[in-house]
C-alpha cells in the first residue's frame, strides 16, 4: 500500500468561521433589500396615506383632517354599488371571452405552430408596443355607427337581437355595454394568452402520445390530460385579466356612455373633478378589498396547487 505524498494529498478546506457563516446567511436579505425598499416607498407609503385620507372630513377650501369618519365607507358603498356590480360584470364577461378566444390560440402556438411559433408570439405581444389609449381610440373608430362592425351586424340582422338582450341600443354598438366589453377583451387578451401558452408549452408531448396509445379520442385527451395540466395557466390568465379589467376606466370612458360608467370612472372623477378625496380613497379601498376577497376565494376553489 502506497502512502500519498504531501503534494498528492487534496488540499484541506479551512473551516468556515462564525462571522463568515453569518455573512453568508445575510446575503439573501441584502438581495431582497432593493425590492423591499421599492415596495415600502411606492406601495406601502401611498397605501397608508390613502387609508388616512379615507377617514378624513373637510373640504378643499378648509382642508381635510383625520376625524376617523368611517361612515364614509358605507356612504360610498351605498351610493356607488351599481358601478361596483357593473365593473365586476364587465370584467367577468371580458375574462370569459378572453379565455374562450385565448385558449385555442395558445394551444395552437404551443402544439401546432412549428416554425411559426415565434412569429405568432410576436403578433400576440405586438399590441403592447402601442399606447393603451391609442388602441382604445382605434376601437372607437371601428365600432362607430358608420364603421365595418355595425354594417356587418346590421346586414346579418344581429343588432335587433343584441338590442333585445340589452347589450346594444338603437341599432348601434358604440356607447353600449357591448362596446365596453369588446374594448376590455381586446386590451387584456394578451394577459390571458401568455400564461396559457407558458402552461401548455410545459406539457410533455409524450403524454398525448400515451393517451392515443390507450385509444383515447382527441376530446378525451384534452379533457383528461391537457386541460387539467394547463389549469395553472388558466388560473393565472384569468387573474391577470380580471383584476386590471375590474379597475379599468379608459374603455368605459371612451367606448361607453354615462350608463356604462365603471367604478374606476367614479374614483377618477372623485379624485380629479369632484375633489372629494375621502370618498375616492374609500372607494379605492372597497374595490381593493372586494377584488382581494374574490381572488382568494377563486384560488381556493380552482383546485390548482401552484397558486394556493
Amino acid at each position: 500500500m502506497t502512502v500519498p505524498t504531501l503534494a498528492e494529498q487534496p488540499p484541506v478546506t479551512p473551516a468556515a468561521t462564525p462571522e463568515a457563516a453569518r455573512r453568508k446567511r445575510r446575503v439573501p436579505y441584502w438581495l431582497l433589500l432593493p425590492g423591499i425598499l421599492w415596495l415600502l416607498v411606492f406601495f406601502a407609503a401611498p397605501l397608508v396615506y390613502q387609508a388616512s385620507t379615507s377617514v378624513q372630513t373637510g373640504s378643499l377650501e378648509e382642508g381635510f383632517k383625520v376625524t376617523w369618519h368611517v361612515a364614509t365607507y358605507w356612504d360610498a358603498l351605498t351610493e356607488y354599488y351599481p358601478q361596483f356590480l357593473r365593473s365586476v360584470g364587465y370584467a367577468a364577461t371580458a375574462t370569459a371571452l378572453c379565455l374562450v378566444l385565448g385558449y385555442p390560440l395558445a394551444y395552437l402556438i404551443a402544439f401546432r405552430a412549428g416554425r411559426w411559433r415565434n412569429l405568432l408570439m410576436v403578433l400576440v405581444i405586438a399590441p403592447f408596443f402601442t399606447s393603451f389609449l391609442i388602441r382604445t381610440l382605434a376601437w372607437k373608430t371601428i365600432l362607430s355607427d358608420g364603421g365595418p362592425v355595425v354594417s356587418a351586424l346590421g346586414s346579418l340582422h344581429v343588432l335587433a337581437l343584441t338590442d333585445a338582450l340589452g347589450v346594444t341600443e338603437g341599432h348601434r354598438v358604440l356607447a353600449t355595454p357591448l362596446a365596453v366589453v369588446c374594448g376590455l377583451t381586446y386590451n387584456f387578451l394578451p394577459f390571458m394568452i401568455l400564461p396559457l401558452y407558458t402552461s401548455l408549452e410545459r406539457i410533455d408531448g409524450r403524454l398525448h402520445e400515451a393517451a392515443g396509445d390507450l385509444y383515447a379520442r382527441p376530446v378525451t385527451t384534452f379533457r383528461k390530460v391537457t386541460l387539467p395540466l394547463s389549469m395553472p395557466g388558466v388560473v393565472a390568465g384569468t387573474l391577470l385579466t380580471f383584476i386590471p379589467a375590474t379597475g379599468d376606466y379608459i374603455n368605459a370612458e371612451l367606448l361607453g356612455s354615462t350608463d356604462q360608467k365603471m367604478i374606476g370612472n367614479v374614483i377618477q372623477s372623485q379624485f380629479l373633478r369632484v375633489l372629494d378625496y375621502p370618498t375616492a380613497a374609500a372607494l379605492s379601498f372597497i374595490l381593493m378589498a372586494a377584488i382581494l376577497a374574490m381572488v382568494t376565494l377563486y384560488i381556493r376553489k380552482s383546485g390548482t396547487e401552484d397558486l394556493v
